[in-house]
Formats: C-alpha cells, sequence, structure tokens
C-alpha cells in the first residue's frame, strides 16, 4: 500500500500504514441494546457475514477481503456513532491507497477530532503527509505518535527517512539506532547499511 519514498540510499521503503484491526471495546447499551452477555455463549460460532453484530464489525471483515464495500461499512458505522475514531482512520487507509490524499488527511483528522490520542491515526496521517512531500507535518505526527506508542518500531524507521531527507543526518542516525533496538533480527542488516551510509553522509558533509 505505501509507495517507495525517494532517498539516498537504494531500497529504503517507507513502512506500510497500521489498519485498526478489531473492534476496541464497546457497549451495546450505549447502541440501545441489552448487553446481556459478556461472552457468547460456548456454542456459538460465525457462520456468516450477517452474524457479525454491527457494521464496524462488517466493515473489518469486508477490509480484510479487499471488497469495495468496506468504505461503505465504515461510513455506515460513523452514522450509527459506533467506533467512528476507528472507522475514519481506516477510511483515511483506503483513500490513500486510491492516492486521493485530500481525503485521506480529512478522515484521519476527523479520527483524531473524536480521539486526539488516537495512535493509529497519527501514525498514518504521519505517512500521507510523507508521501505528498510535507515533511515537517509528517515529521511531528511520527513524534506524537511515539510518544503514544514508544514501542512501536515503524515509527522510528519512518521518522528517521523524514529526517534523512531533510538533511539532519545527527537524528536521522539517533532514531534508526532506535529503531535497530526494537526492530526483529530480519532487519538488523538492513538498518545497519542505512546508519553506516547516514554517517558517512554526515563525515562527506563535514569535509
Amino acid at each position: 500500500m505505501a509507495k517507495i519514498v525517494k532517498f539516498p540510499i537504494n531500497n529504503s521503503a517507507k513502512l506500510g500504514y497500521k489498519k485498526v484491526r478489531k473492534r476496541k471495546g464497546v457497549n451495546l447499551e450505549d447502541f440501545g441494546q441489552l448487553n446481556m452477555f459478556t461472552t457468547p455463549p460456548s456454542e456459538a460460532r460465525v457462520v456468516s457475514m450477517q452474524s457479525y453484530e454491527s457494521a464496524f464489525e462488517q466493515a473489518l471483515y469486508l477490509d480484510e477481503e479487499n471488497s469495495e464495500q468496506a468504505a461503505e461499512y465504515y461510513w455506515k458505522a460513523i452514522k450509527a456513532g459506533e467506533c467512528a475514531a476507528d472507522a475514519y482512520c481506516n477510511l483515511g487507509i483506503l483513500e490513500s491507497a486510491r492516492e486521493n490524499y485530500v481525503k485521506a488527511i480529512d478522515c484521519l483528522t476527523n479520527c483524531l477530532k473524536h480521539d486526539p490520542r488516537h495512535f493509529e491515526a497519527h501514525y498514518n496521517l504521519a505517512n500521507v503527509y510523507s508521501e505528498v512531500g510535507e515533511l515537517n507535518l509528517a515529521k511531528l505526527h511520527y513524534e506524537i505518535s511515539i510518544e503514544i506508542e514508544p514501542d512501536f518500531e515503524s515509527s522510528y524507521y519512518n521518522l528517521g527517512l523524514v529526517m534523512a531527507m531533510q538533511k539532519d543526518f545527527k537524528d536521522a542516525v539517533r532514531v534508526l539506532t532506535k529503531y535497530k533496538e526494537l526492530a526483529p533480527d530480519t532487519e538488523q542488516e538492513n538498518v545497519e547499511k542505512l546508519i553506516n551510509s547516514l554517517q558517512r553522509s554526515m563525515k562527506s558533509k563535514a569535509q
């Protein structure tokens, strides 16, 4: 879903978007339904899409299936006042995938109106701003996402790329070193090459 961000080092791609993958705790009584069971009966099981209890759950299912109908059900959830922040967040990702960046930004900022500390919205908004070259705004939202979720490694990686694109090599190395601490073993070699390349750029700039 994410596009390559041009950068002096080959194969350095921004890490992708982060969807809200499951419904966060919702009290059915908030939507006029009696919440009679805290857990479903043991014999209950999902047999079809129609068995989902809400528009948001259906939207998540359709989104996972890459169905065009996902957006329709996210809008239904928003109109019903159900998981509105999460629905706007995932709509923003869908709009970004279609390269409708203005609509993507509108959806993600609407998410933040409902939940100003929505981690995924800040992270995804940073990705969109990076896509359209608004690097200062991208940097700001990556930094906010790190404040909210300091262990999410992709925020550090993408922030490091943005700082490098702004030729702030020293801070880029600092942030990518933090990414290296959190990243899986499979990423260690690539990030080490990236850091070494930035350090060479710093030395070249100093000469």
